[in-house]
């Protein structure tokens, strides 16, 4: 290994230690090697020097596989894909949960069936990430079930990334899975309805948060946090949500955070009648939701977390171009620049474009 000046740096190297812009921006990860437009990107942000060590062949076996993309795979790293361990414990529980959903409301819930399974696939939460995957959707109604699944890992890391004590996140993620239980009680022709809903049907709808917090009153191995984020988890910190207007401060924090990634999962999520929207786009708008409507400091956390280390993602963009993401500034995470081609596309500066979807998670 050697520290080499930029002028002198060739491409096919390694780093052999993570690159930092001068005002302390992570620009490139440990073991990447260095493509030529690596190089232009280096001079652009005014490094100096970098510790690069030779590449192995079995890493440059890999560059060459992946050529048509310039995206080289550590060879030390699983593949996520649909056969991994984490998909399997994914598919488990999403199952066990549409199976017992339709008869909780008679027979009750079973939690502790349920908690095993979460449990597995907890075991398996590093291989998940927010924002590739994507499960397909079986049929029409397999949203509702998906969304439960989702929410509870994605509120479990949440709960990790905000700082709750270890204890809480299994109860954070209970609190994601049932957040929308009270959704067995609502009329199917309205749950399931593609169109707009009416005044009324919109009114009964609002009931499942209620009867949600009503079906796990008496349920065994789970706190108040989680029974009131059934209730709560349309209330807003401006006090503007349902079903009861309370604000901030009456706002319990499994409430808060499940109300920032059931809004991400439902928007993300493709459905029968709508195509999923990009997570870039989605993750905006939850920024501008923010103000007065979502905790602020929780919806930063999500959204730093959710697009970091993220150099490497395939992705195409709003022209309809495909490229690879090879900077996200912290200030403005959700417009990285991307490489598309020869070229390097700043999002930050570019407003009117943005990323339409992801392509191809680099794990």
């Amino acid at each position: 290994m050697a520290i080499v000046p930029i002028m002198d740096l060739k491409p096919g190297v390694k780093l052999v230690k993570s690159v930092y812009t001068p005002l302390g921006s992570l620009l490139f990860h440990k073991e990447k090697v260095l493509l030529p437009r690596d190089l232009e990107i280096l001079e652009a942000f005014l490094v100096e020097n970098v510790e690069v060590g030779q590449v192995g062949e079995k890493i440059i076996q890999s560059k060459e596989k992946n050529s048509s993309t310039d995206s080289v795979v550590q060879q030390d790293q699983p593949p996520f894909n649909r056969t991994s361990l984490f998909v399997e414990e994914y598919d488990k529980l999403f199952n066990l949960i549409k199976s017992a959903y339709p008869s909780i409301a008679a027979v009750g819930i079973p939690i502790y069936e349920i908690r095993n399974q979460l449990e597995s696939l907890i075991q398996y939460i590093k291989d998940y990430s927010l924002i590739s995957f994507l499960p397909r959707l079986i049929n029409d109604h397999d949203y509702m079930y998906h969304n439960a699944v989702l929410c509870a890992l994605s509120s479990y890391k949440l709960a990790e990334w905000s700082g709750l004590p270890k204890k809480d996140w299994m109860q954070v993620a209970f609190a994601g899975l049932f957040h929308d239980i009270g959704n067995v009680k609502v009329d199917p022709s309205i749950l399931f309805k593609p169109d707009r809903l009416t005044l009324d049907e919109i009114n009964e709808m609002r009931e499942h948060t209620k009867m949600g917090h009503q079906l796990l009153k008496n349920v065994a191995g789970i706190n108040e946090g989680v029974r009131l984020a059934a209730l709560q988890h349309h209330e807003k910190v401006d006090g503007t949500g349902y079903p009861l207007g309370i604000d901030s401060n009456k706002i319990h924090i499994y409430s808060k955070i499940v109300g920032v990634v059931d809004i991400f999962h439902a928007m993300t999520l493709n459905k029968a009648y709508r195509k999923g929207q990009s997570p870039y786009l989605v993750l905006e708008q939850i920024l501008s939701e923010s103000f007065g409507k979502l905790d602020p400091k929780l919806v930063q956390t999500f959204i730093k977390k959710v697009t970091e280390f993220n150099n490497g993602v395939i992705v195409r963009l709003s022209n309809d171009k495909i490229g690879e993401i090879v900077f996200s500034n912290h200030n403005e995470p959700t417009r990285p620049m991307v490489s598309v081609g020869n070229d390097i596309i700043n999002l930050e500066q570019q407003r009117h474009l943005y990323i339409i979807e992801i392509i191809k998670k680099n794990n």
